[in-house]
């Protein structure tokens, strides 16, 4: 089922997440649904908040070459436990913020862990787009936006664009 993505400004995109202690049905429904809605989207990437639920769960596929066989990863409790010194500088956009794109530093290479749909502890290490995207999406469960990481003034414009379109959405 593809759930309907919230966008900035809203107070649950602000908050902390809950760790997952155990994983039921609803959540691996979840997780499969937010699946289907970052791909809807489409994105690379999607955080629990971003679908009003505060929890610890997060998907990915940043695959995007044509042809080339999909990635989908489900991480629930996602952790980056390693970090290199080494950084990048990505044009990040989110779901949340249509439209809006900034390059926001980030390190190169991480390690992540993990606990898969199974319940089975994951760990990978990652770079490129997949490091990028990973961090994206864990400073979601932090209630963190890539706009938290540019100049103040270019958050405000980008805040106020976004106001703007919501009021316009909600007038139809």
């Amino acid at each position: 089922m593809i759930r309907p993505i919230l966008l900035h400004p809203d107070p649950r995109l602000k908050k902390s997440c809950a760790v997952v202690p155990d994983l039921t049905d609803e959540l691996r429904t979840l997780a499969d649904d937010m699946l289907q809605t970052m791909y809807d989207a489409p994105g690379v990437g999607l955080a629990a908040p971003q679908v009003g639920i505060l929890q610890r769960l997060i998907v990915l596929d940043c695959v995007k070459e044509e042809g080339e066989i999909a990635r989908p990863l489900i991480m629930f409790n996602p952790e980056v436990i390693a970090s290199s010194d080494e950084l990048n500088v990505y044009e990040e956009g989110c779901l949340s913020i249509p439209e809006h794109f900034a390059d926001v530093t980030r390190p190169a290479l991480v390690q992540v862990r993990w606990m898969d749909r199974d319940g089975q502890e994951q760990s990978e290490e990652m770079d490129g787009l997949w490091a990028t995207c990973v961090q994206h999406e864990i400073d979601h469960l932090e209630g963190k936006l890539f706009i938290d990481h540019i100049k103040p003034l270019r958050r405000q414009m980008i805040t106020r664009k976004m106001v703007k379109l919501k009021r316009e959405l909600a007038r139809g």
